[in-house]
């Protein structure tokens, strides 16, 4: 019954707080407080202090705010306009035509970014109007963007996944490899969709584009060099063992400062917009992951997270099951809030059950973030489709219907993720250890 009162509580508290535009991250210690001054004769304020600190001083978090810094130059320089102009040569020819380059641009984009909206916004400022203009339709235009962007969270290097590593103590590095597979496989996913599109569709095709000698491709292809090797250096220094995931980081941030310097359109304002965007979102994670320590000790202490797991053993659940009912939970709760919060709030309650259930902690990780990228896209709340709203001025029920064959398509990773889970878990398991 102590569990029972203690879960009422807490949720009673969070949705009150949350109910009352309190931040996400002083909810979450306001939940905890509570916790902490009902269910255990420590003092709160020093059990807060302590443990905020551990948490916010993880060496493995410096990774997040240099990630993000690294895709707000690569946004607020003209590098992200030389990422389409590369493009676009190259998808023409694809049945489907220009609407490759929201898929494309996205799946680069996010392997240097690891935001959504960061993702959506590059790509979309330019695709829309170019695709437009050369009459594709509009909702082929939006829906495509919708489910690509979300490629965000899963491609390396992944804000969400960092998030979970902390959480769950796993290496950020293996989290990082193993998004990779699963984040291409879904940006097939979507390309398949846009050639059925094109096949089988309903209504006129826009008109083919103009051809273009082979040379203009290959000259067009330049713009593409600096975003691609800077994702190859990222990435391949993490895959070969030369770097963890903060010293890649730091590489990624050197690489794309000098890039945008050798192109010439890093300036000083550019320079300063970008640091403090990164400073801004940076602090805004760390204060949620600052919450969620404080809560996750709060809620041990009254024995809730230990009780939900053997609940969950006591009915038997094969894996299966257990991921189907967490599919549901997830795409709910990701229906009314963001990815990030879902992690936190969350794995102090679902760690327990998957260990127990003998689930691999690096596949549970890949599973979380395509059910957050699925919410993204899911109404009231999905966040990418508010963005989306803001960038075409669409009505949010036409812009979530444009969405509902991403949402199926992601749905069906899920499945894909269960059959082939070795989708998730080769790529970690061959990362050569550092030195």
């Amino acid at each position: 019954m102590t569990e029972l009162y203690a879960t009422a509580i807490f949720i009673f508290t969070l949705f009150a707080l949350l109910g009352g535009s309190v931040w996400i991250g002083m909810a979450l210690m306001g939940v905890a407080w509570v916790g902490m001054e009902l269910f255990t004769s420590r003092p709160a304020g020093d059990a807060m202090v302590t443990t905020i600190w551990s948490g916010a001083s993880s060496w493995t978090l410096t990774a997040l705010p240099l990630f993000i810094w690294m895709g707000e130059i690569l946004y607020r320089t003209r590098l992200s306009e030389d990422l389409f102009r590369g493009l676009a040569p190259w998808m023409r020819f694809l049945p489907g035509g220009l609407l490759h380059t929201n898929i494309a641009g996205c799946t680069i984009f996010a392997a240097v970014s690891g935001s959504s909206a960061a993702t959506l916004n590059m790509v979309g400022k330019m695709s829309i109007p170019a695709l437009r203009e050369r009459g594709y339709p509009e909702y082929m235009i939006i829906g495509t963007l919708a489910g690509a962007a979300t490629l965000g969270l899963m491609i390396p290097p992944s804000l969400t996944l960092i998030v979970y590593g902390v959480t769950v103590n796993e290496s950020i590095t293996k989290l990082f490899m193993a998004g990779v597979l699963p984040g291409l496989v879904l940006a097939g996913l979507f390309a398949t969709y846009i050639i059925g599109w094109h096949y089988f569709g309903k209504g006129a095709r826009p008109a083919p584009e103009p051809r273009m000698s082979f040379g203009a491709m290959l000259s067009e292809s330049r713009f593409l060099v600096p975003v691609l090797g800077l994702v190859f250096v990222v990435i391949g220094s993490m895959y070969m063992g030369l770097a963890t995931a903060t010293e890649a980081a730091a590489v990624g941030v050197l690489g794309a400062l000098g890039l945008s310097l050798l192109q010439g359109s890093l300036n000083w304002k550019s320079f300063s917009v970008s640091l403090m965007g990164a400073t801004k979102t940076s602090a805004m994670i760390a204060l949620i992951l600052m919450g969620a320590e404080f809560l996750s000790l709060s809620m041990g202490f009254t024995g809730l997270p230990r009780a939900m797991a053997t609940l969950i053993e006591s009915y038997n659940l094969s894996p299966v099951a257990l991921i189907a009912v967490l599919t549901v939970f997830y795409l709910i709760l990701g229906m009314f809030m963001d990815g990030l919060s879902s992690v936190v709030l969350t794995m102090a309650i679902v760690e327990p059950m998957i260990r127990t259930a003998g689930i691999d902690v690096i596949w549970f990780g890949i599973f979380l973030v395509v059910v957050i990228e699925t919410a993204q896209v899911t109404p009231p709340i999905g966040f990418n489709l508010f963005v989306l709203q803001g960038m075409t001025r669409h009505e949010i029920s036409y812009i979530a219907k444009t969405a509902i064959p991403m949402v199926g398509l992601m749905l069906l990773m899920v499945v894909i993720l269960v059959a082939w889970p070795e989708l998730a878990t080769w790529l970690p398991n061959s990362v050569r250890p550092q030195g």
